[in-house]
């Protein structure tokens, strides 16, 4: 009957709107999501990216949202018109999950941006240098993650394993310089195979992670670490990670020389002469895996070269009833305020020279606000920093017109007994210049 046609075209709409509507308002309020995210990133400049991020392409792009559901960091990518979009690039801690993810290949992780380049070593895939034999890993090649420098570390030893090229007597396989995460991985991995292998670190094992201030967040993620087994971690303080690389290294029987700074490489016939403080070693190879900061950036103001001044704080617990600046806006800044701002007595301000912080991390922000508002620590935004004196530091505008909240119309001395700067490090180009390697800036090009 045509009644019965009719109820049954009704029932099949009914069931396809009931199965197409979810979706639909689901799809919509991802998208206002993703447009309220990406005006929050505009206003607090994580939309340039200063590190690794990812681009899409929107002719390939078919809107699957795979990507978006499979960052773990939170709104680096969204929705918008049905297809993904950068949102807040400057959370991106280089995973690569978007990137695998896609089924149409339309992202990929770039360096730098159209108007922002990022300098970085020329490396190939393998992570050779344009100086055959000269190897780069890690932080220095662009790879700051602790979990994605570790499997850098590993695989380049790989790689070498592949070239099936033995050292001739009287030279190493490899000098790795710098025991990091990429150092330490790419060491323990050639321990595992059986490699002559010679580490160095300048400072002690860990290299930069021993920088971060007290019980830091260290995201990570699973490890597989040759010859131990596999370290479990997703989120791990990094006093934890330390002594963990601490007991690894002691059970693998792997030497560091550490306290040792390398301070020259020079080819010599068919490898290398490293040269440090303590002497020289001869190696067919050299493994670098020295971090980006290089040394630490300077204010360059009268004053700087006093002792109560520091470029890191690895103890916060030592500072106490301190009337204690701290110069940056970045994350290492806010974490290091933070941490002295826990301690007894401690008066904490914090110089930046722009009106508000800009790309730290979401967490970070929320504590930040939480101690300024609590009395905590004390911003001077729009601030720098003149002069530094034994009982005092000198600040003032950074220009004419900086006159808002936490800010000076006029050079101002305030009452200090520390100075830490947190202002980033400068990359070590003359050194890799000097070994012959070419450094590219990056534009946002894949």
């Amino acid at each position: 009957m045509p009644g019965d046609g009719v109820l049954v075209w009704a029932v099949g709409l009914a069931l396809g709107l009931a199965a197409v509507v979810p979706f639909v308002l689901r799809h919509r309020r991802r998208e206002r999501h993703a447009i309220a995210a990406s005006r929050h990133a505009v206003e607090h400049g994580l939309h340039e990216p200063v590190s690794l991020h990812p681009v899409v392409d929107p002719d390939r792009c078919i809107g699957t949202g795979r990507c978006v559901e499979v960052c773990p960091e939170g709104d680096v990518l969204g929705m918008r018109n049905g297809q993904a979009f950068p949102v807040t690039p400057a959370r991106c801690i280089g995973h690569g999950l978007c990137e695998r993810s896609c089924p149409m290949e339309a992202i990929q992780l770039v360096f730098g941006t159209e108007k922002r380049g990022v300098e970085l070593p020329r490396i190939r895939g393998n992570f050779e240098t344009n100086v055959p034999g000269i190897y780069i890993v890690g932080e220095l090649g662009g790879m700051g993650l602790i979990g994605n420098a570790f499997e850098q570390g590993r695989q380049c030893i790989e790689g070498i394993m592949g070239e099936k090229r033995a050292a001739p007597a009287g030279m190493h396989d490899a000098v790795i310089v710098g025991c990091g995460p990429a150092g330490l991985s790419a060491a323990l991995t050639a321990l595992h195979h059986g490699l002559d292998v010679e580490t160095i670190e300048k400072e002690d094992l860990g290299g930069t992670v021993r920088h971060y201030p007290r019980k830091k967040l260290v995201m990570t993620r699973a490890l597989k670490v040759p010859g131990y087994g596999t370290l479990p971690f997703r989120e791990v303080r990094k006093e934890e990670l330390v002594e963990t690389w601490e007991e690894i290294v002691h059970r693998a029987g792997l030497e560091v020389r550490t306290g040792e700074t390398v301070e020259a490489i020079v080819r010599n016939g068919t490898g290398f002469v490293v040269r440090s403080d303590r002497g020289e070693h001869r190696t067919l190879r050299v493994i670098l895996a020295i971090g980006r900061r290089g040394v630490p950036r300077k204010l360059g103001v009268p004053g700087e070269e006093s002792a109560k001044v520091a470029y890191g704080l690895r103890e916060p617990e030592a500072f106490q009833g301190d009337r204690i600046l701290v110069v940056g806006g970045g994350d290492s800044a806010v974490e290091a305020a933070l941490a002295l701002a826990d301690q007894p007595g401690n008066e904490v301000r914090l110089s930046y020279r722009r009106d508000r912080l800009s790309r730290i991390k979401p967490a970070n922000l929320e504590r930040f606000e939480d101690a300024v508002s609590n009395g905590r620590v004390r911003p001077l935004w729009a601030t720098r920093v003149m002069r530094i004196g034994p009982d005092s530091v000198t600040l003032a505008p950074v220009d004419d017109s900086a006159n808002g909240e936490g800010s000076y119309p006029t050079e101002v001395a305030l009452p200090n007994d520390r100075v830490f700067v947190f202002i980033g490090g400068e990359l070590p180009t003359r050194f890799l210049k000097e070994c012959g390697v070419e450094i590219d800036v990056k534009f946002g090009v894949p």
